[in-house]
């Protein structure tokens, strides 16, 4: 897996229960797509460079352990699949020192046309930088919270 990016938990974060809240988790996880988008070329300066951009379609997160103020975490990511238009994402939080998993992140995103605010084809060079990273992640295992049903389960 790729390390996507390292931050520290910043007191915003934390809420009455004295942990991360359950939404900025999803702005931790959002701060290492971005940081993967932009090392493949389509991040933060890409709609206005080039007119496209990514737009999230669904997203799954798991709570695994309990970080808290000032911890450090880093997040890892991996590409599960792609096609022309779509990226399918895993992402990993976890203590930054002590390496420990605090929640994951499966996601889906999809190419957009800035300009139809429709889905569009990605352009050659970063199909194949893609290309060439979904096939280095190819033979990684496929975590085992990938594709899993929200629900709850009872004794039968």
């Amino acid at each position: 897996m790729l390390e996507s990016y390292r931050g520290t938990v910043p007191k915003d974060w934390i809420d009455f229960n004295g942990h991360v809240n359950v939404g900025y988790y999803v702005v931790g996880f959002d701060l290492g797509s971005v940081a993967f988008l932009d090392a493949v070329g389509m991040g933060r300066t890409y709609p206005e460079r080039r007119g496209f951009s990514t737009f999230a379609l669904e997203m799954h997160i798991t709570y695994d352990r309990e970080i808290h103020l000032n911890d450090p975490f880093v997040i890892h990511t991996q590409i599960l699949d792609c096609d022309h238009k779509r990226i399918h994402m895993y992402h990993e939080l976890r203590h930054g020192t002590e390496g420990w998993l605090s929640a994951t992140n499966e996601i889906i995103t999809m190419h957009i046309d800035m300009k139809t605010r429709r889905s569009a084809a990605f352009p050659d060079d970063v199909q194949k930088t893609l290309d060439l990273i979904r096939d280095a992640h190819r033979d990684l295992p496929v975590p085992s919270g990938v594709g899993r049903k929200i629900g709850i389960r009872r004794a039968g």
